[in-house]
């Protein structure tokens, strides 16, 4: 009799299982993440990728998986994600890496380094070479997990009061730049400002700063650079290919389904390569109209380039005998920019060079 009652209580108890499944799962399938941006909104390509992820894991997720983006400043300062998916105040955040040169000069290599990679290297080696690998490592000391997620291309070198003619005029100027090319600015003789991408503009109408670089045409020129400086330098020795960054929260990444977990990464790539796609094809236009507006183009000077190429190799070197992170990374990113550029030297430029001299 008490063997028959256990049977059957089990089995009612099996089919109230069953009955309450679906509901158990229904109410686990529904996920909210907030992603906290360094960027502010008005940057439609850079603060823009964080939304086209957004927007590609709710259609891939059927809509089950929701992440709101946030702007720089908006849960917290655009300098501060690091620390908020660090501690788990955000899920996941979309910067650029280089920002946390402070914390560990490591950050910088995911984005930019000065006279690095440019951008179809970056992306070689972060998914092709050692890159992911090696940073997967160095973020777990963050509790973050990384993802490429946008690259600008080259950049152009910044917006000048008056001409950058020689090595001399870099001395005692204060440009707004940061992490490694503050470094290296300053190795030559400038003094280099680290401020958001929304306070740039202000910093530059009131003197505080006599130059500034952010990124290229497009987004310069919906900053207004143009209206308080007239000089336009290029290229940016200090950023050849800056990726940017989605970090996610490591227990929050840990807590998804392997089926999340891919939504996450091939989302993450979708914008990776959409981001590149929107400077591409949005530059161009932009920099006919800044030029027919009086911007004046120029090229940094060879003696200045030279100076800081110098500077910036001494200065790795000097890193890997003080920082092991650093040193293992810089280690292998060295050699695949070396191995790279012999390559890209023959196809690559010896077709650009002569399509660019072309009269198309």
């Amino acid at each position: 009799m008490e063997r028959r009652s256990f049977v059957q209580g089990a089995g009612l108890a099996g089919v109230l299982a069953a009955g309450a499944a679906p509901a158990i799962v229904h109410a686990q399938a529904a996920i909210r993440w907030r992603l906290a941006s360094s960027f502010p909104k008005s940057l439609d390509t850079i603060y823009g990728a964080a939304e086209v992820f957004s927007k590609k894991v709710k259609e891939m997720s059927g809509g089950k998986f929701e992440i709101s983006v946030h702007a720089g400043g908006e849960l917290m300062p655009a300098f501060g994600v690091v620390d908020g998916v660090q501690q788990g105040t955000v899920e996941c955040a979309h910067t650029a890496p280089y920002y946390f040169f402070g914390k560990d000069p490591t950050f910088a290599m995911d984005c930019a380094i000065p006279f690095g990679l440019n951008s179809r290297q970056m992306t070689a080696w972060m998914y092709e070479g050692s890159g992911m690998k090696l940073f997967r490592e160095f973020y777990a000391q963050y509790n973050i997990v990384n993802f490429p997620m946008g690259n600008t291309g080259a950049q152009m070198g910044g917006w000048y009061r008056k001409e950058i003619q020689s090595l001399d005029d870099i001395k005692g100027l204060k440009m707004r730049i940061g992490g490694f090319g503050g470094e290296v600015l300053k190795g030559i003789g400038g003094v280099p400002q680290n401020i958001p991408g929304g306070e740039i503009y202000q910093a530059l109408e009131k003197g505080t700063i006599d130059a500034t670089e952010w990124v290229g045409p497009y987004d310069d020129q919906k900053l207004g650079f143009y209206k308080v400086a007239k000089f336009y330098a290029y290229p940016a020795w200090w950023e050849g290919g800056p990726q940017l960054s989605l970090y996610v929260n490591s227990k929050a990444f840990e807590g998804l389904s392997a089926e999340n977990k891919a939504i996450i990464e091939c989302a993450a790539a979708l914008a990776h390569t959409d981001m590149q796609a929107k400077y591409d094809a949005k530059n161009p236009k932009a920099l006919k109209e800044l030029v027919a507006g009086g911007t004046k183009l120029f090229r940094l000077p060879r003696p200045v380039m030279d100076a800081a190429f110098k500077f910036a190799m001494d200065y790795y070197t000097d890193l890997s005998g003080k920082n092991p992170n650093w040193k293992k990374v810089y280690a292998d990113y060295s050699v695949f920019r070396r191995d790279q550029n012999q390559w890209f030297r023959f196809a690559e430029s010896g077709f650009d060079d002569f399509m660019q001299a072309q009269k198309l």
